[in-house]
């Protein structure tokens, strides 16, 4: 672990891909730096494949309006109402009609280690290319049982659905639109996450002041109020979030996603502040 700022810390190899399936590799969109001066991240065709959708939602004014216009969207392009239209049968072996978006959301809220978070990190590892770091149990050895666990999870996830991938895809997206449309100019949110040992995640610097760099998970929960990250932990993590790196958040969708007021942030190196009753922790 470095105690220089002088040149910050990279992403480790062992963390990211070679390759993804977005506007900015890996090794860029999961350092340091872009934390500290982000741009926005385009995930490949979604925009050009959605783009009378997004054209129709430039037209609304109310959110709750485009919310409406956004489910019915999704519900239409991938037929969530009728999976039998997509080809699924009641008969399967395995019953994964109704997987979808939202009850991917929904099983992050209930458990990010369960099947529904192995998925959701399972799109963010091919969309930005950043490796899981935790499933139930710290990942480092990508032939060990925990990463093969992962895996199988995954796997089990995806299976049968209709296009789930890509409904995450355009999930991310619409959530980028609204953040953007909401919060002009604005490039971070101040967000906030209860911990109970500092230690369970990979610090890669550490300042005397509180002050460190984290390697997070490829998806980890924060949320915008301090009072409730106090509730989940005694140690508050606090950290400037770039917009970009925001999935989705459970006022997005009045309604249909729940959650402790949370937002479902993509990992890489961020600088933290970490605080224990208000007091800056080392």
């Amino acid at each position: 672990m470095s105690t220089s700022r002088d040149t910050p810390p990279a992403l480790p190899r062992d963390a990211r891909l070679p390759i993804n399936r977005c506007s900015l590799p890996a090794v860029l969109l999961g350092s340091l730096t872009y934390q500290r001066h982000p741009v926005p991240l385009a995930l490949d065709g979604v925009l050009e494949l959605h783009q009378g959708l997004f054209r129709r939602l430039d037209q609304e004014t109310d959110p709750a309006v485009r919310a409406g216009l956004f489910t019915r969207h999704m519900a239409a392009v991938f037929s969530l109402d009728a999976p039998e239209a997509a080809g699924w049968s009641p008969g399967a072996l395995v019953a994964r009609g109704k997987a979808s978006y939202l009850r991917m959301a929904r099983g992050w809220a209930f458990d990010p280690d369960g099947r529904e978070g192995a998925v959701l990190k399972g799109w963010v590892e091919s969309r930005f290319g950043l490796l899981p770091r935790w499933h139930g149990g710290a990942i480092r050895d990508f032939s060990g049982e925990i990463y093969r666990r992962y895996l199988e999870m995954r796997a089990r996830g995806v299976y049968g659905t209709n296009g789930l991938e890509a409904q995450l895809d355009l999930l991310y997206t619409y959530c980028q639109y609204e953040l953007h449309r909401r919060n002009p100019g604005v490039t971070h949110f101040t967000l906030y996450r209860g911990v109970n040992r500092v230690g369970d995640h990979e610090t890669l610097w550490l300042g005397a002041d509180g002050r460190r760099v984290v390697l997070l998970n490829s998806l980890v929960s924060f949320t915008p109020s301090r009072e409730r990250a106090d509730e989940f932990g005694d140690v508050i993590l606090e950290t400037r979030v770039p917009l970009a790196k925001i999935f989705f958040h459970q006022h997005l969708l009045p309604g249909l996603l729940r959650g402790e007021d949370e937002h479902v942030v993509i990992g890489g190196l961020y600088e933290i502040s970490t605080r224990r009753d208000g007091i800056p922790t080392g």
